[in-house]
């Protein structure tokens, strides 16, 4: 009888749910447990708090190690940024690519044109080949700079092309140097809107792993693992590493670097500190993956280089301080499989138990003895504890609202986790059956639009002080009689303070932008299009369309052009004066309509 089967398959089902909760609660009582014991550390014995850099603290050389491959769309906006927003004047950035990645050669070229901080290192070899290979050759490049210039850099940071470099940054740096061989800054991805569900995987588990878990590797005299972007190393240090691996500072053949130099330095007798992520935290900021499949790709070489390349290289640690952060990383290998399984027995179990009240039959899954319902009362409290934690970390960085759905993130953070330990596992067998190393699965970059960039520069007053526009008396005084409705540049302007041109030029360093001057214009966009967004196309090159603009672009202009035009525009920055020559007297009647 059909129905017949239907029970017995059920019953089944029933009997397999009910033999694994006793050994999935255990687990998953250990594995909540350890996590309460760090949550009790960061609570009672963690500093949230780090004084930060004291006035007067002499700029240290910094070098900043630019790996890049295939990264041409978005390069040339990270440095326009980075270097106009960055408070800190003594730094260079020494940037790696390969020469068959053309476009991004070709890019680099034109920024190192345009910006004197930046130089080039194109590898003596094609790639991709590893991030660290890379990182290597350009620490080569860097030490054959030093002795062309008779130069000598104390510090090097390590980022990558997607990162939003805090203001602030290298100034903590160049301090916490003082004391520390290895000083990393918090690592935070961007926000998002809360229905992009992958990347507020990323938003919870960084505010939560950044604040804590760091914390309490630093505070416990733990290896601290560099998240490879935002990492200080002091050259001592890697001088260090580099005498112990035939003048290497990373080794090539691991997937995640980062983690393998926190370990070496620390064994090193190297000193090492996370600093804490603040109520208004100094970070490197990011857009981490926003599909399933490349957050998958990205864990899953995560998952290869920490858990199996690490449990390789260096087994079970040699103190117990070792084996205890140790099994902390690697546990995963065994929790996120788990944890997909709990998740579906704790579906299966509210199914039936939602039949057993509608049929009256009783629930099987809830005749368990009394000390299976103790440890499950337990694993339960302990999930709740869990997801609270995780939620208030989250809610310092992105609000309340945002930690709102964290419960739901967790499920699908557990789906991501698991699959990229499935795959991690099953391409280490297939390697080490073939023999082979593990290939370097690059993950793919997007940097913020205009828009989201301006909440982390410079202001204009703090651009005209420090690149020597005015005086901070002048600003001062000269703000003083500044009407609420007029902005600041403008009222400089109109007391004579600064010519329209020193003003252009300004805001184009505040916004990292390029100035042009003495250009014709194009007729490729509609005259209403130009009158209402005040832009002026001037170039066509490499397939974008070069736009002068009078003010920084704003993310709508972008969307808007896009109707009517394939081309990716560019913006340059002009005058007014000059914008309504281009646009004529038609673009003046705009301009002073508009003002």
């Amino acid at each position: 009888m059909p129905g017949t089967r239907t029970l017995v398959v059920w019953s089944a089902a029933d009997e397999i749910a009910a033999a694994l909760l006793a050994p999935l609660a255990i687990y998953i009582l250990l594995s909540g447990l350890d996590d309460l014991w760090i949550d009790l550390v960061w609570i009672f014995r963690c500093d949230k708090w780090a004084p930060p850099p004291a006035p007067g603290i002499p700029e240290k050389r910094i070098a900043i190690l630019l790996p890049l491959w295939r990264e041409a769309d978005v390069i040339g906006r990270m440095l326009d940024h980075n270097l106009a927003a960055n408070r800190y004047r003594n730094f260079e950035i020494f940037a790696g690519a390969y020469p068959n990645d053309e476009e991004t050669v070709g890019a680099l070229r034109a920024l190192e044109r345009r910006h004197a901080r930046l130089h080039v290192c194109v590898l003596p070899h094609d790639g991709p080949t590893s991030k660290s290979d890379n990182l290597n050759w350009i620490y080569q490049f860097l030490l054959l700079y030093e002795r062309r210039y008779q130069d000598r850099f104390e510090i090097l940071i390590t980022h990558d092309a997607e990162d939003l470099i805090d203001a602030d940054a290298l100034s903590w740096i160049n301090a916490y140097c003082d004391r520390h061989d290895m000083v990393q800054v918090p690592v935070l991805a961007l926000p998002t809107p809360p229905w992009e569900w992958t990347h507020g995987v990323y938003c919870d588990e960084f505010a939560e792993y950044q604040a804590r878990d760091m914390r309490v590797r630093s505070r416990m005299g733990a290896f601290v693992p560099s998240t490879g972007v935002g990492t200080g190393y002091r050259r001592g240090a890697l001088e260090k590493l580099a005498e112990e691996d035939g003048g290497r500072i990373f080794e090539p053949s691991a997937l995640t670097e980062d983690y393998v130099n926190g370990v070496r330095l620390r064994r090193l007798g190297a000193s090492q500190i996370a600093l804490p992520v603040l109520a208004s935290p100094v970070a490197t900021r990011e857009f981490f993956p926003r599909t399933f499949g490349c957050a998958v790709r990205q864990r899953t070489r995560w998952v290869s280089g920490i858990a199996l390349q690490g449990w390789e290289r260096f087994g079970w640690g040699r103190t117990w301080m070792e084996r205890y952060w140790f099994w902390r990383d690697r546990k995963g290998l065994i929790g996120n499989p788990l944890s997909i399984l709990a998740n579906f027995i704790f579906i299966y179990g509210l199914m039936t138990l939602g039949a057993a009240h509608f049929t009256g039959q009783p629930w099987r899954l809830g005749a368990s003895t009394g000390e299976l319902r103790i440890l499950l009362a337990a694993t339960l409290l302990l999930q709740i504890w869990r997801t609270a934690v995780r939620a208030y970390f989250s809610r310092r960085v992105y609000g309340w609202r945002f930690a709102l759905l964290v419960p739901a993130r967790q499920v699908a953070a557990n789906v991501i986790n698991c699959c990229a330990v499935i795959l991690a596992i099953q391409s280490y067998v297939q390697a080490r059956r073939r023999g082979t190393g593990l290939a370097w699965l690059k993950t793919a970059h997007a940097y913020p639009a205009p828009g989201a960039l301006a909440a982390h520069q410079r202001s204009l007053t703090e651009v005209l002080a420090a690149e020597g526009f005015l005086t901070a008396r002048q600003l001062r005084q000269a703000l003083e009689s500044k009407p609420e409705d007029v902005n600041a540049g403008d009222h400089l302007v109109r007391l004579g303070l600064l010519t329209e041109e020193e003003l252009a030029d300004a805001v184009a360093r505040q916004n990292g932008m390029e100035r042009i001057t003495g250009r014709e214009m194009l007729r490729c966009l509609p005259v209403w299009v130009m009158d209402r967004w005040s832009v002026v196309p001037v170039e066509i090159q490499q397939g974008a369309i070069v736009l002068a603009v009078c003010e920084p672009p704003c993310d709508e202009l972008t969307r808007n052009l896009a109707q009517f035009t394939s081309l990716k525009p560019e913006y340059r920055l002009t005058t007014r004066r000059e914008l309504a020559r281009l646009m004529g007297e038609r673009g003046k009647k705009a301009m002073s309509a508009g003002a």
